[in-house]
């Protein structure tokens, strides 16, 4: 079976490692061009391109999907299948090419968490289970056939970073799992429900800040949803402050809200019902830190309380 693969982070490598570690013929690896970062504007490659460099197999970079010249590359390779593993959207006109379809594979139990957020929305709304999904594309994003479900458990301490190594792991093996049911024509699709479907948008910078006005647990689910990355911001004083851990600590909260303190070098921030333990954090042009560096360093005239506004 000829497979193109198309895929972007690092989320995706696992997936494609397993296709060759099961010798299936990829007859091209398309991934996002080249980008130049930072302020040196070096040039950065997807951790998708770099892992296929290191395979010697052939990289396809188009600036659009929709170009004519990418859509007759894709069909002069004569694809049977197509996977997708966190890329872009693809158009009708590429996802109809191969034989047997292109199927898609996603982080959370479609049809809940459709769209490009998956891991931080599951972890965002205190969900306590997730899952991979394999899907047939269709032109709406995320509403194709599935083909195999996978769940997971979400553990407490679970956050954004290890539950995406947790969901890149097993979907490796869906990925490995759907592709050995198509070759078999042995396939049970199932249709969503779209009544059961939840939105998971892209997250943006000003969708970060916390609101201390909440409850503890829904500010705690919050920063762990957004731990490492993009990350769940506060400001004190004037400075931006990135909240990486906390913990549910069960003491009741007498200060108002975003209010700080500091017991046995422990840091409690007060939600509007109990106060969180904030035990990782970075000040704006600092390093990350733990909670008893962080109280190491502040000042007698540093102003303890958290806040939604400089």
């Amino acid at each position: 079976m000829k497979i193109i693969f198309m895929g972007t982070p690092e989320f995706a490598v696992p997936s494609l490692k397993i296709l060759l570690d099961y010798n299936y013929d990829i007859a091209a690896v398309v991934t996002t061009p080249d980008k130049k970062k930072g302020r040196g504007l070096n040039i950065s490659i997807s951790a998708v391109k770099k892992f296929a460099v290191e395979n010697n197999l052939i990289i396809l970079q188009p600036e659009s999907l929709k170009s004519d010249s990418f859509i007759m590359e894709i069909i002069s390779l004569e694809p049977d299948l197509i996977i997708v593993v966190a890329f872009k959207i693809l158009p009708r006109e590429i996802f109809s090419i191969p034989k047997y379809g292109s199927f898609n594979l996603h982080a959370s139990l479609l049809p809940k968490f459709r769209g490009a957020a998956p891991i931080n929305w599951a972890l965002i709304n205190g969900e306590t289970e997730t899952g991979v999904t394999s899907f047939f594309l269709k032109e709406k994003v995320d509403t194709g056939n599935i083909i195999i479900q996978e769940k997971i458990k979400i553990d407490p301490e679970d956050d954004a970073e290890t539950l995406h190594d947790k969901l890149s792991d097993k979907g490796a093996q869906v990925v490995l799992d759907t592709v050995r049911l198509i070759e078999k024509g042995n396939l049970n699709i199932a249709a969503q429900d779209d009544a059961l479907a939840s939105p998971a948008p892209k997250i943006f910078k000003q969708d970060c800040l916390i609101n201390w006005d909440q409850g503890s647990v829904k500010v705690h689910n919050f920063i762990r949803g957004l731990s490492p990355y993009p990350a769940a911001f506060t400001y004190l004083g004037n400075k931006v402050v990135k909240i990486f851990k906390t913990r549910l600590s069960g003491i009741k909260a007498n200060e108002d809200p975003g209010g700080i303190r500091i017991e046995n070098k422990k840091l409690f921030t007060a939600a509007n019902d109990n106060e969180l333990e904030i035990t990782e954090l970075q000040i704006e042009g600092k390093k990350r830190i733990t909670a008893v560096d962080f109280i190491n360093g502040i000042g007698k005239d540093t102003e303890l309380r958290f806040t939604r506004k400089k």
